[in-house]
């Protein structure tokens, strides 16, 4: 068999992912490339942006992989690439496919669903244009093509893991920085990537994946250095849903107070009734 059609060997039931090393990331681009040749995606991101050199600027109904281009502040007596700072970073973005997802749980179409591999896959025949999937995600990835009318985004190339083949992004990377495997041996290979690089000086270096939230980790994990804000990653993403129990609370409370306050107010109205009568 040809390299080009190497296989994964990954079953169906097996969960699998993402590892984005950030780390490894030389921001050409081929990610964002690869994806939109292999799902027959519309062209964007040609205007000039003005932002560095990324045009793209973010993920969005038509791209589905966005190579992020996060620029720091040069220290002076430390060259560009000084484990000490942080000075030009690239890291391609991509759909998180949480293990709890704010978008499969408003979707009240059963357009999202999980599949197999553990990925959130949108079915765009069934998606009625809602757009609750958009306002649900933490993470901000979910867009709706206003011209389509539909939602749009990554589908974790689900139609080549079911022929065991890498998405399409993952195999275009020419650096590995974007890894697909199964979703334990990648979170091992993510801790000894990780101790390597502490060990090189770049103690900023750190693994997103916000297993201790609302969304219990996610399937596209990230090695990045610095803070996760820098690279628009929200430090304690939350689903929406686990807000409904407080304002349920909040809608009882206001409810019994306007029932009680009306209820007095019938009672007083008797009382000075009662009080003119006498």
């Amino acid at each position: 068999m040809s390299a080009s059609m190497e296989t994964t060997g990954i079953q169906p039931g097996e969960i699998t992912a993402f590892l984005t090393d950030s780390t490894l990331c030389i921001g050409c681009k081929a990610c964002e490339v690869a994806c939109k040749e292999w799902n027959e995606l519309e062209q964007d991101g040609l205007t000039l942006s003005g932002f560095s050199y990324d045009n793209t600027m973010a993920l969005g109904h038509s791209t589905w992989r966005h190579v992020k281009f996060v620029e720091g502040t040069p220290e002076p007596g430390l060259g560009g690439n000084a484990p000490q700072q942080l000075s030009w970073e690239f890291s391609s973005d991509v759909c998180k496919h949480c293990e709890v997802a704010g978008c499969l749980e408003a979707c009240p179409t059963g357009a999202l669903v999980r599949t197999e591999f553990g990925g959130v896959y949108l079915q765009p025949d069934i998606c009625n244009g809602c757009a609750y999937c958009v306002v649900s995600c933490p993470f901000g990835v979910v867009q709706k093509n206003e011209e389509d009318g539909r939602a749009f985004k990554c589908t974790f190339c689900t139609d080549r893991q079911k022929d065991q083949l890498k998405p399409a992004c993952a195999k275009a990377c020419p650096t590995e920085s974007i890894k697909f495997g199964r979703l334990d041996d990648l979170r091992v290979h993510a801790r000894e990537r990780l101790e390597t690089l502490h060990a090189r000086g770049m103690h900023d270096a750190q693994i997103y994946d916000p297993t201790d939230t609302s969304v219990k980790g996610i399937h596209s994990l990230f090695l990045i250095r610095g803070e996760p804000e820098t690279y628009n990653l929200p430090p304690r993403p939350e689903v929406p849903t686990v807000y409904l129990k407080e304002g349920w609370r909040s809608a009882a409370i206001q409810g019994l107070t306007l029932i009680a306050g009306v209820a007095l107010s019938f009672l007083a109205a008797r009382a000075k009734r009662n009080e003119v009568q006498a």
